[in-house]
């Protein structure tokens, strides 16, 4: 009996050797296949397989019955923990967001469908030579339908998490696994602003801090502005920051636009109605074109010009003005508001609007360097503390600091990026129409929105979200959200959040402090983190009060103390004499 040939016998050589190559290929190609599955085959163990796909959304049906021993699967099948699927082209990473039993079982031991609802949040390419590229957000080959689904060990964590990059600085730990360091990208962080939100008592002082000094390593030549409302960060920065306190504050009244200086006249006790304001606009501008002489000339000059003028001129044109009134009540208005002026003049609490000497002295480029820090000097942070403020204009003050900043930065064409943090942003830009001051609102939602084009990052952080202008956390690409146990600020935060990942929120009321889940562009992928412990002389001042130790024993010296805080309460001064 004739043996039948093997096709392989009938081709030539040259044919042969084309069926080696095509074989080499497909060999090279199942490999790939076989490396898609897991880049740590050690680690990779299959959970279960796609059930349901729908936009960014898969179910999966699980096929595991009982955890390992080593609990790599009790931690892979928590809410927000990451799976991967191998796809033809890339493996799909997905973020854990639900955990279902549909048909739960009546008695023990029977069988039951157990479901995992995943958000799919990134992907990693795999190349001809089955080598994965670095995790990229957004999906572009979606998993089908009976799809492998593993549960992602700890070398794909770090492969997801952390990136070996210059721009990168460490903040905290993963929660999954707390030997991954939390890490920001710097430049996408600031570039695309970012806020820090969190119930009091969750430690997102702290957080501040934290991202801060994190920042500031990476770039000690940095250009940061702290508005700080309560006197928390005077220490926490140790060299590296400039303190300017209502002592060594100054931002003279000229530096004010018409807006803000009519505010802090009402303030005062002016009744500016609109006769008198358009009288006083005009008087400004023509102080101001006396004040600079032959350089006004062919300069387009307004009341808002940032160009100096003397108070006392201003009261010498009302005083000509009422000599020629006669009725009593078109006197009072201008009366009112030369009381105002004189008031704003004597009250030390309005002192760095004033200069000391007599004469007038145009400061603002030393006004503008000493805030922005250029040069450096070594002190890349300043920490403005408003505590001292009086409250009837801090909302005036942050609005001239915040116009100021985007103004420089837009004049020096973005060539000197500038942080601006906003500790308690809610105090001066509320939701509320009737609350705050419209002018700061408007400068600050103008750097939201324009700012990065000008090389400004804003910084919020706030405990109340929801009462804060919606305009400014919608604009924030990176939020790092705290514990939030009132529901309005959790929907605020869930609408103000654009990424696949909003599952992870439904942690925020049982989160602990200093745990944070951080979503958006300043991160590699969304993750629930713990900041790292910050030193004692590093951390704000913002600790709650130890009631039960302080009242355990009384103050011997209490009446020496009491003279002592009156005496920093008149001077307006937080240090000693």
């Amino acid at each position: 009996m004739s043996t039948v040939p093997k096709v392989t016998d009938l081709l030539n050589d040259d044919t042969k050797s084309l069926v080696r190559e095509l074989r080499k290929r497909i060999e090279e190609r199942l490999s790939v296949t076989s490396r898609q599955v897991s880049f740590d085959t050690a680690a990779a163990q299959r959970i279960g397989r796609v059930v349901s796909m729908t936009g960014s959304q898969a179910v999966t049906l699980l096929e595991i019955d009982e955890v390992d021993a080593q609990g790599l699967l009790s931690r892979s099948l928590q809410m927000g923990a990451v799976v991967k699927i191998p796809t033809a082209r890339s493996v799909v990473f997905g973020m854990i967001s639900g955990l279902t039993i549909p048909m739960p079982a009546l008695e023990s031991g029977q069988p039951e469908g157990r479901l995992l609802e995943l958000e799919l949040v990134g992907e990693s390419l795999v190349d001809e030579q089955g080598n994965l590229s670095v995790m990229r957000r957004g999906v572009s080959t979606y998993p089908a339908l009976g799809s492998a689904v593993y549960a992602a060990g700890p070398p794909d964590l770090r492969f997801v998490y952390v990136r070996e990059e210059a721009a990168v600085a460490r903040i905290g730990s993963i929660h999954q696994d707390r030997s991954l360091p939390a890490q920001i990208n710097v430049d996408d962080l600031l570039g695309k602003h970012f806020a820090v939100v969190g119930a009091t008592g969750t430690g997102k002082s702290c957080a501040v801090t934290l991202i801060l000094r994190a920042v500031l390593k990476r770039n000690p030549n940095g250009h940061i502005l702290l508005l700080d409302p309560h006197n928390e960060y005077h220490r926490a920065f140790g060299e590296m920051a400039n303190i300017i306190d209502l002592q060594t504050l100054r931002l003279p009244y000229w530096m004010f636009n018409f807006a803000e200086l009519r505010e802090v006249l009402a303030n005062a006790g002016a009744r500016i109605g609109a006769a008198e304001a358009a009288l006083l606009n005009d008087l400004i501008t023509q102080a101001k074109r006396q004040f600079l002489g032959s350089a006004a000339e062919g300069r387009f000059i307004t009341s808002d010009t940032p160009t100096p003028y003397r108070m006392n001129q201003i009261v010498g044109y009302i005083d000509e003005i009422l000599g020629r009134l006669e009725r009593p009540e078109s006197i009072a208005p201008y009366e009112a508001l030369k009381t105002a002026m004189a008031t704003l003049q004597n009250d030390v609490r309005f002192a760095f609007m004033f200069d000391k000497g007599i004469a007038t002295r145009d400061t603002l480029a030393s006004i503008v360097s000493t805030v922005f820090r250029v040069p450096v000097q070594g002190k890349p942070l300043t920490i403005l503390d408003l505590s001292a403020v009086p409250s009837e204009i801090l909302n005036v003050v942050v609005s001239v600091l915040c116009r100021v900043t985007f103004e420089f930065a837009m004049w020096s064409e973005g060539k000197v990026p500038i942080l601006l943090v906003c500790e308690e942003a809610h105090l001066y830009a509320p939701e509320s129409a009737e609350a705050g001051f419209e002018p700061t609102k408007r400068a600050l939602a103008r750097i939201a929105k324009e700012g990065r084009k000008y090389g400004i990052s804003l910084g919020i952080a706030t405990q109340r979200p929801a009462e804060l202008a919606s305009s400014m956390l919608s604009q924030c690409s990176t939020i790092f959200a705290m514990r939030l146990s009132h529901e309005r600020d959790q929907q605020w935060v869930r609408a103000a959040l654009s990424d696949g990942a909003l599952g992870l929120l439904d942690a925020l009321p049982s989160l602990g402090t200093a745990e944070a889940i951080a979503v958006g562009e300043g991160i590699a992928m969304p993750m629930r983190l713990l900041f790292d412990d910050l030193p004692e002389d590093q951390r704000p001042r913002s600790a709650t009060a130890k009631f039960s130790t302080s009242w355990k024993e009384d103050m011997a010296d209490g009446e020496e103390f009491v003279h002592d805080v009156i005496d920093r309460w008149r001077r307006q001064r937080h240090d000693g004499p």
